[in-house]
């Protein structure tokens, strides 16, 4: 109910999709311990009011992704309670990775598989046809019932690669549109070869952004080559769709990597927004909310308007319009480094389609830069930001300022010989 309440804030915004973290039942309040994964926690509502949310949503134009933690179940999960009270002589045994009866932790040990080695989360064993049979269910039923347009996998790289497959062959068949979404913390081409997932959360992105614009700890040429080596490892249409994001429920939050410093905080939302995949904001980002890890980043979203950051909203709607224009910065965009120099501070680059052709700057440093490009002479108008700038038969020069960022749009010269 209480996003039901707030959709005029993301509609406003200009999101099109939301992802949710668990809403099945569990006993946690991060609810990543399923006790029922086929019925709503009551902290959130009941399955009517999510179904009014799912249809409130697709009037908007929003499409809904549901979180599924599927490598582990919680503690208090019927199969596992009883494997509990029964010990070998339940027919659910095999359901969990056991490797001694009865169940227990010794010297803080679980006697069976966990996530984490977190006796409250046994990890289910989706190699088992009943344990798959029953997930699979799962995946249609959301889909089927409510409407959902997709699904986040936790822990996805701990669960193998045949039921994922599987897992594919039933959601895609429910929905061909529907968005399989992999939680990956590292590089994840196996994943990504059209048989499993559509994407992955893409915490290699993650790591180059932050550690160029808002830790400084590399320098331009290595955020280039980063960035190069993501795009060289998975397929086109992979990248295409990658879920980009700067920050989590399981990390610090962007402000707060930042410093509070917007001006970093900017320049990084920039990149990801001009950048092919598809952007994330995690919740109370746009209007200024900060926080460290876990719980400092899970904290209540702010909705009381005199304690929101207008000026940051104003900025992410802005980037969020300035995509949804431009068809060079979604999917069918190519990218092109122009600068990315050792030991530099400043960027570069072109995202190009049959229609346009935009030139992305960005000066990361505490002084001015010049731009010197040796690009065909255009004429330019500002699409985002400022700048000055001047091309002719010399090539390109832009000045920006410190911390500045410009999006330039090209219109190609038409010359009478």
């Amino acid at each position: 109910q209480g996003i039901l309440d707030h959709l005029d804030h993301l509609n406003e915004l200009g999101i099109n999709a939301l992802y949710m973290t668990p809403v099945f039942k569990a006993t946690t309040n991060h609810k990543y311990d399923t006790e029922d994964y086929m019925e709503v926690d009551p902290h959130f509502g009941d399955k009517r009011t999510l179904k009014k949310l799912v249809d409130a949503c697709h009037d908007r134009g929003i499409r809904v992704l549901f979180d599924a933690v599927f490598n582990h179940s919680g503690r208090t999960f019927k199969p596992f309670v009883d494997v509990l009270e029964k010990g070998e002589a339940s027919p659910y045994k095999d359901w969990f990775h056991v490797h001694s009866f009865p169940l227990e932790v010794v010297d803080d040990t679980p006697t069976y598989d966990t996530f984490g080695l977190e006796p409250m989360m046994p990890k289910l064993n989706t190699e088992h046809p009943e344990v798959k049979k029953y997930l699979l269910k799962v995946a249609k039923y959301w889909i089927e019932e409510i409407g959902i347009d997709g699904w986040r996998l936790d822990v996805a790289d701990e669960v193998d690669h045949a039921f994922w497959r599987e897992f594919r062959t039933t959601v895609k068949q429910a929905n061909p549109d529907a968005y399989i979404l992999g939680e990956m913390w590292n590089e994840s081409s196996e994943w990504l070869q059209g048989d499993q997932f559509d994407a992955t959360m893409n915490y290699p992105f993650t790591y180059a952004v932050n550690d160029f614009f808002v830790k400084k700890e590399s320098d331009a040429q290595s955020f280039a080559f980063a960035i190069g080596r993501q795009l060289a490892r998975y397929p086109q249409q992979a990248a295409e769709v990658a879920f980009n994001l700067l920050d989590s429920h399981d990390t610090p939050r962007l402000l707060t990597l930042c410093g509070d410093d917007q001006r970093l905080m900017r320049l990084a939302a920039l990149f990801q927004f001009t950048y092919m995949g598809s952007p994330c904001i995690y919740y109370g980002d746009e209007i200024g909310l900060d926080g460290d890890a876990d719980p400092g980043c899970r904290k209540c979203m702010e909705w009381d308007p005199n304690k929101q950051d207008r000026g940051l909203f104003d900025f992410y709607r802005e980037l969020i319009a300035l995509r949804k224009e431009h068809p060079a910065l979604r999917a069918a965009g190519s990218l092109t480094f122009l600068e990315a120099e050792p030991e530099g501070a400043s960027l570069a680059y072109e995202r190009r389609s049959e229609e346009e052709v935009l030139l992305v700057l960005f000066n990361r440093s505490g002084k001015s830069h010049v731009f010197e490009l040796d690009i065909p002479e255009q004429e330019w108008e500002l699409a985002f930001g400022e700048g000055q700038w001047s091309a002719g038969a010399k090539g390109f020069r832009a000045e920006l300022t410190a911390y500045g960022y410009a999006v330039l749009k090209a219109t190609l010269v038409k010359r009478v010989e």
